[in-house]
């Protein structure tokens, strides 16, 4: 979608979305130019709208990967896989456990919009708590980002939603297959008078809901339940406005999978044995969210405001005497986060090539951790000896942090071939610590043409800390106990450094060239130099992420993007090469061993999530109405651990091939059926996403064994 609202088809892979792919920049063409999509002046209107709200954000010098509805249906499943999977078709996304996925080597450091507004952090982790379902298209925004994107700003995922403006009419469907999947699902887009509503819902029921931490084709204790539900509602106030709602639910249940044949660490009473096939952990997870935004649109201005909330809830429940047997310790754990705040975007047309806009973002948000233990107390300084009963320890911790943002950027076209783009940013930190910063931006695009486009950026970026995933909590109540952490006395306790925001400076450089009608290619290189760096790791039983910081990080790579639509064929394919590394440890150094903070502290290493080289493709072709496609993903593995190297080699390399066949058969009994059919990791190759060594790193995960699905849906 450019300023003005033309839009490209299908998957486009662009550096300045409509200036990079050569379309005229000029001021909004009037209204009655536009040929009416239906006779229904209604949705006429909310096209209109839809425009105008794509006009207010600018992708000047970043680059753009848009995924057409059409491109998550072409995958095998299409939008009844998680949203996690969708994603994977994008340049520069890495797959990790635990349903995560990394853009450009960074740590998660993606913030995701619906229609343009942002969605607070949520405390989500093992679901997906947005479904591809409800998307009409994804937009995946990276690189050098103009100075209306902030705080998060690794990747941008913008999901523009159905309406009934685009896509009218609804369907019933069900999923499902081996492991007991069953997935039943529905969705429906219409109009009353001047109001628009999209509404759908979902929910899967598996034997698989978290990574199995065996190479074996059934995980053990590993059932999950998950629901999603979603709405959009609009209401046309006239021609140039409009107040729409957007309402989201997400719930799971999960298993935590067992592991077979580990031995005890600490016996139990006169308890020495436990079969670990046998643990009973669970996890529950909820994210729910609400935006109310009114849009206003003129010829040579508009602008939109959006009031939003979201609350997260994550509950993990132990194996009572399980867990004090494997780790010394059992913790029930409560974490709950609600963040609410006010944005606000607009641009004006200054002339026909001169364009300025502004905007703001404020968030508040309360998170508070909780947690319940029972730890042995040690009867030994190194705790090689423990007292047979356990003890209770209560923990809690609460915060409540602020930002405030502001942004000013001014689009300038100097001549039909150069476009810059200058910006400044300004946020507001007040959290576990405040800070602020001053953050220029600086694009420029040139065409070459009408085929090539070249575009270079620099961006300053102030990330803060995910306040949601700092425990707040108290080591000295765990001194002298099998909770304290290893390696550590309290007489010389470790340092535990306050968290701080990640402040970088980041450079890109790409290039489009279209070399036939639907055959597109890009390549893209960045490099990102960082102050106290954030990651996230696991520690300890808890399947809960903590946030800490290296002192200082650098990232590089390269994107190589091609893609060919015509006719019958759809065809993508994605490569790309970085590294992460970092050095000193700055915070939370509680959670490493004394041995890796001194190997820290004096090199770089690798983060757990770098990996050098990452693939992704996949065709589709319709044959005489039925779609074949397949898609791959290709990774060279995540870190690894190697003696007493931290992250110091990786897991093995991995391809994963998915095949899928559909077809849509219409006038069955009055109505359209899609019946579909898709087989996942084609070759039963099993394969290793994390080995459970590495720094963050708790448990071994694997990737999905060979695995049949059918679906069936009903259009009405």
């Amino acid at each position: 979608m450019n300023g003005f609202g033309r839009k490209w088809p299908m998957r486009t892979a662009s550096a300045c979305s409509a200036l990079a792919l050569g379309l005229a920049v000029g001021p909004r063409p009037a209204r009655a130019e536009d040929p009416p999509p239906a006779p229904d002046e209604v949705v006429i209107t909310a096209r209109h709208l839809n425009e105008a709200r794509d006009s207010i954000q600018t992708h000047i010098g970043a680059s753009v990967y848009a995924l057409s509805d059409q491109a998550i249906q072409n995958q095998p499943g299409g939008a009844d896989i998680p949203f996690n999977q969708t994603l994977l078709q994008a340049p520069g996304v890495s797959q990790d456990s635990f349903g995560q996925v990394h853009l450009r080597n960074d740590h998660a450091n993606i913030q995701y919009r619906i229609d343009g507004v942002i969605l607070p952090e949520g405390i989500s982790f093992f679901g997906q708590s947005l479904a591809s379902r409800f998307a009409a298209s994804i937009d995946l925004i990276t690189g050098s980002l103009p100075a209306q994107y902030g705080l998060v700003t690794t990747g941008i995922v913008d999901i523009h939603t159905k309406t009934a403006a685009v896509q009218p009419g609804g369907s019933v469907g069900l999923y499902g297959g081996s492991h007991g999947w069953i997935e039943p699902s529905a969705e429906y887009a219409g109009t009353a008078g001047t109001f628009n509503y999209y509404v759908s819902g979902d929910f899967t029921r598996d034997g698989i809901g978290v990574e199995n931490p065996t190479a074996s084709k059934s995980p053990i204790h590993d059932q999950t339940q998950q629901g999603h539900g979603f709405a959009l509602l609009e209401d046309v106030l006239d021609p140039d406005s409009r107040i729409s709602a957007i309402l989201g639910y997400y719930q799971g249940s999960f298993q935590i999978p067992d592991n077979p044949g580990q031995t005890p660490v600490y016996p139990y009473g006169g308890q020495t044995s436990f079969n670990s096939a046998t643990l009973n952990e669970h996890q529950l997870e909820s994210n729910d969210y609400a935006v109310v935004t009114y849009l206003h649109a003129q010829d040579s201005y508009d602008f939109q405001v959006s009031a939003f909330e979201r609350y997260s809830r994550l509950a993990f429940a132990p194996d009572g005497i399980g867990d004090l047997m494997f780790y010394g310790l059992t913790q029930t754990a409560l974490r709950q986060d609600m963040s609410e705040g006010v944005q606000g975007d607009g641009t004006y047309l200054l002339s026909r090539d001169h364009s300025v806009r502004a905007g703001f973002l404020f968030t508040a948000e309360r998170a508070l951790a909780a947690t319940g233990s029972e730890v042995f107390p040690c009867l030994a300084a190194d705790c090689s000896s423990v007292a047979a009963t356990p003890v209770s320890i209560a923990d809690s911790g609460a915060k409540t942090g602020f930002t405030y943002s502001a942004y000013l950027q001014d689009e300038w076209r100097l001549t039909p071939e150069i476009t810059l783009n200058f910006g400044l940013r300004y946020d507001i930190l007040n959290g576990y610590t405040n800070t602020d910063q001053i953050s220029p931006r600086f694009n420029a695009v040139w065409k070459l043409g009408d085929d090539t486009t070249l575009h270079a950026g620099y961006s300053r970026y102030f990330t803060p800390p995910a306040l949601e995933l700092i425990a707040g909590q108290s080591l000295a109540k765990f001194a002298g106990t099998t909770g304290y952490p290893p390696g550590y006395s309290p007489a010389a306790p470790p340092l535990d450094g306050p968290i701080l925001p990640e402040r970088s400076n980041y450079y890109d450089l790409g290039a489009d060239h279209s070399f036939l009608p639907g055959l597109k290619f890009g390549i893209d290189g960045y490099v990102k130099i960082a102050k106290d760096l954030i990651d996230e790791g696991q520690f300890g039983a808890p399947i809960i992420l903590s946030v800490f910081n290296y002192a200082h990080g650098n990232v590089f790579g390269a994107e190589f993007t091609g893609s060919f639509d015509r006719d019958d064929w759809s065809i993508y394919d994605n490569f790309s090469f970085g590294r992460e590394r970092a050095t000193q440890l700055v915070s939370q150094q509680f959670n490493f061993t004394p041995q890796q903070i001194g190997f820290i502290a004096n090199n770089y290493i690798y983060t757990d999530h770098s990996q050098w080289y990452t693939l992704s493709g996949g065709v589709s072709y319709n044959w005489q109405g039925t779609r074949l496609n397949t898609d791959i993903v290709y990774g060279t593995g995540m870190r690894q651990s190697v003696g007493d190297i931290p992250n110091g080699a990786t897991v093995a390399p991995y391809a994963q091939i998915n095949l899928g066949v559909n077809r849509r058969f219409e006038a069955v009994l009055g109505q359209s059926v899609e019946l579909g059919f898709n087989v996942i990791n084609l070759t039963d190759r099993d394969y290793i996403l994390r080995s459970g060594s590495g720094v963050g790193v708790f448990a071994p995960q694997y990737g999905p064994r060979r695995a049949f699905y059918s679906s069936l849906r009903l259009f009405f």
